[in-house]
């Protein structure tokens, strides 16, 4: 599954707010899908870009041989799911707001880690 298809099925979940795919090395976003006035997915996508960079430095001094699976930010409206692709030789994350009144986060998880399987790079 290709990029676009990738975040047009994970815009399918209810309550999906947007979708980014992001390069944590650069901070850029390789595609995005939905966000709007109230959120910004380039500003969301560089700023979580800190959060991985965090976490991946915090399990390297810890030197714990662990990964990240996924990244959860519970806001007062929103869901914030961020997932580290272990199928991919970069260092990509998708990255998902949710509204909190209508998304279900452990479909939001299940489908985020259906789609890093399927996703083409």
């Amino acid at each position: 599954m290709n990029v676009e298809t990738t975040l047009k099925e994970a815009m399918t979940l209810d309550g999906a707010l947007g979708v980014a795919l992001v390069d944590y090395e650069s901070g850029m976003s390789l595609g995005t899908l939905g966000g709007g006035p109230d959120l910004d997915l380039e500003v969301a996508s560089a700023g979580n870009t800190e959060v991985v960079r965090a976490k991946v430095r915090t399990l390297a001094t810890l030197d714990m041989q662990d990964s990240v699976e996924d990244i959860l930010i519970t806001l007062g409206k929103q869901y914030h799911l961020i997932r580290p692709l272990a199928t991919t030789r970069g260092s990509l994350f998708l990255y998902l707001a949710l509204d909190r009144s209508r998304g279900n986060l452990a479909l939001a998880r299940h489908k985020l880690r259906r789609l890093e399987g399927d996703l083409e790079v």
